[in-house]
């Protein structure tokens, strides 16, 4: 019993990653919980787990009084110190040994109930804490399966959520793919604990995947100061280098194109717009809009971020971009 039990608690504690003394607490929880249930009393039950014998005891505390007034919680002087001699005075606490093997299989069950509950609340602290500060942070993982559009990642031992919104319609997955993707968030609550959150649409992604491609950025020498996207379609991102030798675009870009179409192809052929960031704002939307040549372009709302652009009727549709994109 003591082996089986000992082996038990090892193995769930390496499966849902949490200390064995979370579960060893969860199941003196439990054989209190069903004590409590099976005797009906108002004794001060405690319970410890014994590691040498693999087994839980269960005791119940009485405290040593002059005069006995609750004989369920307390025991006179007189009959403590017949059972431990001069070493037992007032207001000391005593445990008595009570018996486990007769809680039957009702408080059985609900000992059960009550460990599943304990491991499961651990394992939600364990995933918070661990994923709770990752925010923004690029992980793989594989698709487990399919639940009303949205996907199950697996990552390791620990499940996170890939919903439909967050999904690329340039994209399709089966069950057993390798999908990278960033953690947009972790939700705490909910019935099933902590959830965490996946996105392959955010633009967070496409930093993070510049950043991993390209040395100057991930070192700081070029800076990516803006970056949106129409997620499976276009993108784009300004650059800024720190230093007047380095091109910001032709670093991102790398040798015929390698850093950026490594890119490209891990979001499945969405176009990247690469422009040079520029803090005068008619620089940076012409560079935005680029090849389009611009007649004249002023500030309509700061505020609101509005700027009037001109351009000839034959560099409209190339201004605008596909379907608006460059307008939005």
């Amino acid at each position: 019993m003591s082996k089986e039990l000992q082996q038990t608690i090892e193995v769930l504690a390496k499966e849902k990653g949490i200390e064995p003394d979370v579960i060893i607490t969860a199941i003196e929880d439990a054989v209190l919980t069903a004590s409590r249930k099976y005797y009906k009393t108002d004794e001060d039950f405690r319970t410890k787990f014994n590691v040498d014998t693999g087994q839980v005891e269960l005791f119940t505390v009485r405290n040593i009084v002059n005069e006995v007034t609750d004989p369920l919680t307390e025991i006179s002087l007189e009959e403590a110190q017949k059972l431990y001699g001069d070493e037992a005075e007032l207001d000391m606490a005593i445990e008595f040994p009570k018996a486990t093997d007769v809680l039957g299989r009702i408080a059985a069950q609900t000992a059960k109930q009550v460990i599943f509950q304990k491991v499961r609340e651990a394992e939600r602290e364990h995933v918070y804490a661990e994923f709770g500060d990752r925010e923004g942070e690029v992980i793989n993982g594989t698709v487990k399966r399919f639940e009303s559009g949205d996907i199950i990642i697996e990552m390791g031992r620990v499940e996170a959520l890939l919903p439909r919104k967050e999904q690329s319609r340039a994209e399709n997955y089966t069950v057993g793919d390798r999908v990278r993707a960033v953690i947009k968030g972790v939700n705490r609550g909910g019935t099933k604990g902590p959830q965490i959150i996946l996105s392959r649409t955010d633009p967070a992604l496409l930093i993070k995947l510049f950043e991993q491609e390209v040395p100057e950025i991930y070192d700081g020498t070029v800076q990516i100061r803006g970056a949106v996207r129409e997620a499976g379609d276009r993108a784009k991102i300004a650059v800024l280098s720190q230093e007047r030798d380095i091109d910001p675009v032709g670093a991102c870009v790398g040798m015929k194109g390698t850093r950026v179409q490594s890119i490209i192809r891990e979001l499945r052929g969405e176009k990247i717009d690469i422009i040079e960031w520029a803090n005068d704002v008619n620089t940076l939307i012409t560079n935005a809009l680029s090849p389009a040549r611009i007649q004249s372009l002023s500030v309509v709302d700061e505020a609101e971020r509005v700027v009037e652009v001109i351009v000839e009727d034959k560099q409209l549709s190339l201004a605008i971009g596909k379907k608006g994109q460059n307008v939005r």
